[in-house]
């Protein structure tokens, strides 16, 4: 509304990514038979993926509610370390990185361009053409719903 008062419009689009962003965590509230711990916070698709293998063998998935984080928060969370340095706390994502001895795979977009790469996209996309990206939908219609 804020953008549209000033005559900026916005398609529901970019509002959905945002919020998708958003709601990519999960917390743990029971870890079942999984490798997750009570009150952990992991991705929304690596939780579904453990529990979809749990449950092949025969265990008992885990559950977990869905989290609401900020903006700031979900892009501090990212898979990339040099992508979320780039938004804000530099200093501290880089040392808890470094610490911790991250390795960032440079897979996304803003990544390339920060670090002066082909970006993974048009004539940068060879690179990147045997890379298996499981689907959200193949994941979501073998899993229940969060909470039961």
């Amino acid at each position: 509304k804020v953008y549209r008062l000033q005559g900026v419009s916005i398609n529901d689009k970019h509002i959905e990514v945002i919020v998708r962003q958003m709601m990519k965590k999960v917390r743990i509230e029971d870890p079942g038979d999984t490798n997750f711990l009570v009150g952990e916070q992991v991705d929304r698709i690596i939780f579904q993926e453990e529990n979809v293998r749990v449950k092949a063998q025969g265990g008992r998935p885990a559950q977990g509610k869905p989290l609401l984080l900020g903006i700031t928060k979900a892009s501090l969370t990212t898979d990339s370390f040099v992508s979320a340095a780039s938004f804000q706390e530099t200093t501290r994502v880089l040392t808890e990185s470094a610490i911790n001895g991250a390795v960032d795979e440079l897979r996304g977009l803003k990544e390339n361009v920060i670090m002066g790469r082909v970006i993974p996209a048009g004539t940068g996309t060879a690179k990147y053409k045997n890379t298996f990206v499981k689907r959200e939908l193949q994941l979501l219609l073998h899993e229940p719903p969060l909470e039961e």
